[in-house]
């Protein structure tokens, strides 16, 4: 497709978004989200991270807008779960934490299995950075959890799951509109494909994207998750009929 084109088909996507609206987790947790993201442009080991993780490149679609993203909502899964619950300093570690798990899980996105390969990459990178022993694992860990469609592990430490299941929600709140608005995209710029070679598979991607529904963990993610993928669902189910009609 040329690129103008191609442009012209991105911006219907973002229309048809913004037309839908704005997902209810980000108008009703505002607060946990400017938290969140406060916290994550505030602390140098994150700032660390991303230069890291900048030097990976764009993996498959899943390059840094897709990470800081699932950082920043992961973050704020975690706050409104803990509301009322641990010390602030303690809520703010776990949210640390999460950062570099969101900005780390997808380090080995074009790999087989790259949830578990992406933890193990992940531990060598973490343990260049100021953190305790346990920590890096409960990163790892939730690295190692966030495959769709896989049986996760249950972890014994009630803190360490709740990071495993925000990491694994955050990530899934992008199976949303944003999948047509941006990683569609990004897949398409790093393959170098065009659209008019992936439009027949959307019938199908949708039926999948639709699985996805219930297999939000946290309490808030099943609360919100499934709103997203509707959402999704509509945008590609409208960009779908205008692209095909057109």
């Amino acid at each position: 497709m040329p690129d103008q084109k191609h442009e012209q088909a991105r911006s219907l996507s973002i229309r048809i978004a913004a037309e839908l609206g704005s997902p209810r987790f980000y108008l009703q947790h505002h607060t946990e989200m400017e938290s969140s993201r406060r916290l994550f442009e505030q602390d140098p080991i994150v700032s660390q991270c991303l230069e890291v993780v900048a030097a990976y490149g764009d993996c498959y679609g899943h390059g840094l807008l897709h990470v800081r993203k699932v950082a920043v909502d992961a973050g704020a899964i975690i706050l409104t779960e803990l509301n009322g619950g641990p010390p602030a300093a303690d809520a703010e570690r776990l949210v640390l934490l999460a950062h570099l798990a969101g900005l780390l899980h997808d380090i080995k996105r074009t790999e087989k299995d790259h949830a578990r390969a992406g933890a193990r990459d992940a531990s060598g990178i973490l343990a260049t950075f100021a953190l305790k022993d346990r920590e890096r694992l409960a990163i790892t860990q939730a690295i190692a959890n966030h495959e769709a469609f896989q049986l996760p592990d249950a972890l014994a430490d009630p803190l360490d799951q709740l990071l495993s299941d925000a990491l694994y929600d955050a990530d899934k709140f992008r199976w949303g509109p944003d999948n047509f608005t941006e990683t569609l995209w990004a897949m398409l710029e790093a393959r170098k494909a065009s659209l008019t070679a992936v439009l027949p598979y959307f019938p199908k991607g949708m039926e999948a994207l639709g699985r996805i529904r219930e297999t939000f963990r946290t309490p808030t993610g099943r609360d919100y998750g499934p709103e997203f993928i509707d959402l999704g669902i509509e945008v590609g189910r409208r960009f779908y009929e205008e692209m095909t009609a057109a």
